[in-house]
């Protein structure tokens, strides 16, 4: 029977046969009684406290132990024979309890030399473990045991071998975390994460740096992403346009694009292909749209020299040069760069003569002459102050236009009388030569005076310089000239060196009778004309007017004025115009008053900023301003600087993608670097205020190619651009745009919302950039990226 084990008797038999089975029969029913109630019972919560502790080894109790309460029990782990789950410990059976023990023990003792039934439980409870159905070791329990010990919170155990595994995660992610002494020989390509104090998470490439110095260095939350009010002031996207109004203030946003799935972002580096172009190496999206190009009826303005972007922006990647290899850093680099990296030599064959370039061996040498200033830049440069010494290079005279500018050599050396200039010119037979100057680290881009203004706003630019630049701007009512005219600000300069000052041959004669007509209706007044001996080459400046008594006092409105409601600002695809803008009256309105002098003005609040403006970031306009310039100095120096592992003595051409106040550029003023300060079209139109302090920039819609040539830029920043034009265009081709316009081994820097960050590391990362840093916290992240030298097959 059943229970047989129990129903032994002291071996004594009982005189009267009947009495006996009757005391069998008796017990007999008892014991099935008991054993039907307690297999169904469920242990009450109110029974844990008479449960053994379990991190004691579970031992059959002593018979004396148990006192006659109903319903009292012990259960042990679950096994294959139910008649072991249960011990009755009712008062008639508690001297057997020994003799159920030693049964227990012979049938554990047999299960362990049985290989064929390992479903059966062992007495596990010191270790807490329990064997699954194939006899290894798992974390679960029997359920009624296990609600048991939850109920009871006494008892829990952990598998050890699970709490080995968590040490050994634990121990893992301890080593994963980067201190400041990581260096370059760990396993390349590995991203290492790192809990802040204030709980965001950094993650980091081992890679470290291929220079001394490039290395990362960990830094506090604060440094890295900064808090408080700065925090407040990185996460503002939301800009307000009641001061500024912007570039594309009557455009609709089109609809948001579809993003880029994962999976497609995962599969890029296998679709990735070199864009297979005429311009090859040098390709520039919208200045090299030959399909666009050959639709064109007229191409006497240099219409074929504008901007004409393709419908869709490409995404194939721009090859390398045969032989390419990082940069010569400057201010070695004015004078010579490696020859492979702008493998041209037409410019060196024409303009040799000049002192412009010439190539000798692996390198393209500049001798720093241009054609008006063969002797050398520097002397040109001190000759036309000797010739107007209120110029006052790099004091009244801080941000300079250069038009046409060649090489930029001009440009170079205005950084040694601190001075910035924007160099540019365009894309044509002169080949090449805004890559040699961009190359070189001078500032230039390519443009041409055309049919378009300019992408700068109005009364911005100190001094505007041509040499022998080849526009003809006395044609057309000095239409080109009155380009000028909008871009200079009251009472700036426009310097001119070119043979029509010298030369008195019929045709120079006739331009300089026309210049001086055209200038002269213009209330531009000649201020100088001098002749240089050294270069032989004569020079005149000019002086725009600081109000507007000489366009009132004009016998003929020729050039007229402009209708009010042109805004000299608008300079975004906006066609020339034959006219001049009334200048300022209000003492408060900008451009009545010169900046105060370089350096303080790159810290000064612009004066006609007032509290009565609303800023970008929603405070007062100059509480804004300077809010603004507090913050990128924190972040500047106590994360970019020291704390995101670049060399900074690798960087020389930077841009800002979407500047704000140029409070970037500004934290950066130290270093020996220039920065394109880029303010895009559909945000506020801070662009002047940029200006005003003494820095440059340029307007862009960054949902088409940027007019640079590849491999132009060492870094680029973007603090929440992508995730503003994202709902314009596709950031897809942004990025691609990114490839193509920073150097093998440049840097990105970009701040904006974690969704963004990560569609960008995933697309960099098919490119085969290098993530240097990763950081997130409360949605807001932090990358920053190296390009390889990687090209698609």
């Amino acid at each position: 029977m059943p229970f047989g084990a129990s129903s032994r008797m002291d071996g004594r038999r009982a005189s009267s046969y009947c009495s006996t089975t009757t005391i069998i029969t008796f017990v007999a029913l008892g014991l099935i009684a008991v054993w039907m109630i307690t297999s169904s019972t469920v242990v009450p919560a109110a029974i844990s406290d008479a449960q053994p502790d379990t991190n004691e080894k579970v031992s059959v109790p002593d018979p004396t132990s148990f006192e006659s309460r109903s319903g009292d029990m012990i259960e042990e782990s679950n096994g294959g024979d139910k008649d072991n789950n249960v011990q009755n410990e009712s008062n008639s059976f508690t001297k057997k309890a020994s003799e159920t023990s030693l049964e227990n023990v012979e049938v554990e003792s047999s299960l362990k030399k049985s290989q064929d039934n390992k479903d059966e439980s062992e007495d596990d409870s010191k270790t807490g473990s329990f064997s699954d159905i194939n006899g290894e070791e798992t974390g679960e329990t029997n359920p009624e045991v296990g609600d048991l010990d939850q109920d009871t919170k006494t008892g829990d155990k952990v598998d050890p071998k699970e709490d080995e595994n968590a040490n050994e995660e634990k121990k893992l992610n301890q080593d994963e975390i980067s201190d400041d002494d990581k260096t370059q020989g760990e396993k390349h390509g590995t991203i290492e994460e790192k809990l802040d104090p204030e709980g965001g998470n950094i993650a980091q490439d081992s890679d470290g740096s291929k220079e001394g110095g490039d290395q990362f260095k960990a830094t506090s939350s604060n440094e890295v992403f900064p808090s408080g009010v700065q925090s407040e002031l990185l996460n503002e996207t939301n800009t307000q346009d009641g001061t500024w109004s912007t570039q594309a203030a009557e455009s609709k946003n089109e609809n948001e694009m579809q993003n880029v799935s994962s999976s497609k972002e995962e599969n890029l580096d296998s679709t990735w292909k070199l864009c297979q172009v005429t311009a090859g190496i040098d390709y520039i999206p919208c200045l090299d749209n030959e399909a666009a190009i050959k639709l064109l009826h007229l191409t006497g303005h240099y219409e074929h020299r504008e901007r004409h972007c393709p419908d869709e922006p490409p995404t194939c990647l721009v090859p390398l040069p045969n032989g390419y290899r990082p940069p010569i850093r400057w201010p070695l680099s004015r004078e010579k760069i490696w020859y492979n990296n702008v493998p041209h030599t037409k410019l060196a064959e024409v303009k040799g003569h000049q002192n412009w370039v010439k190539v000798s061996g692996e390198y393209t040498e500049f001798p720093g002459g241009g054609t008006q200033f063969i002797h050398g830049a520097l002397h040109y440069i001190d000759f036309i102050q000797e010739s107007l010494p209120d110029i006052a290079w790099g004091k009244r005279s801080r941000v300079v236009l250069d038009v046409g500018c060649g090489v930029a050599s001009f440009g170079g050396y205005l950084f040694e009388r601190d001075v910035l200039a924007m160099s540019f010119a365009p894309k044509d037979e002169h080949e090449a030569q805004v890559q040699f100057a961009l190359e070189r680290g001078i500032p230039a881009i390519s443009a041409v005076m055309g049919t378009k203004r300019l992408p700068f706003p109005s009364k911005v630019y100190d001094v505007i310089h041509c040499a022998r630049c080849r526009v003809p701007w006395h044609r057309e009512g000095g239409m080109l000239l009155l380009e000028l005219n909008r871009l200079l600000r009251p009472g700036g300069y426009f310097v001119w060196s070119a043979t029509p000052i010298y030369r008195t041959d019929p045709e120079n004669v006739e331009i300089w009778q026309a210049m001086t007509a055209i200038t002269k209706s213009m209330c531009w007044a000649m201020v100088s004309k001098t002749n240089d001996t050294l270069n032989q080459v004569g020079l005149a400046i000019y002086k725009k007017p600081s109000d507007n008594k000489c366009y009132e006092q004009r016998k003929e409105d020729n050039p007229p004025l402009c209708q009010s409601s042109d805004d000299p600002d608008a300079a975004w695809n906006i066609t020339l115009q034959a006219c001049m803008h009334r200048l300022p009256a209000d003492l408060t309105s900008r451009g009545n008053q010169w900046p105060v002098q370089w350096p303080l003005r790159l810290e000064k609040v612009p004066y006609w900023l007032n509290n009565s403006q609303l800023g970008v970031y929603g405070k007062p306009a100059p509480e804004d301003f300077l809010s603004d310039y507090e913050h990128w100095k924190r972040v500047v120096s106590k994360s970019y600087v020291s704390g995101m592992g670049i060399n900074w003595s690798t960087v020389r051409n930077v841009m800002d993608m979407r500047s704000v106040y140029g409070g970037f550029a500004a934290a950066l003023r130290e270093m020996k670097i220039w920065v394109m300060n880029v303010v895009s079209i559909d945000s506020p139109d801070t662009l002047p205020i940029i200006y005003e302090r003494g820095l440059f920039g340029m307007y862009h819609d960054w949902c088409e190619s940027f007019s640079t040539y590849p491999r132009s830029y060492d870094l680029l920043h973007a603090d929440h651009l992508f995730s503003k034009t994202k709902k314009r265009c596709q950031l897809l081709p942004i990025l691609v745009e990114v490839d193509r316009i920073v150097r093998p081994e440049g840097k990105l820097i970009v701040r904006d919302h974690v969704d963004i960050i990560s569609e960008v590391e995933n697309t960099l990362k098919s490119l085969h950039w290098e993530i240097r840093l990763a950081y997130s916290k409360d949605n807001e992240g932090l990358l920053c990226a190296q390009k390889t030298m990687w090209r698609p097959n």
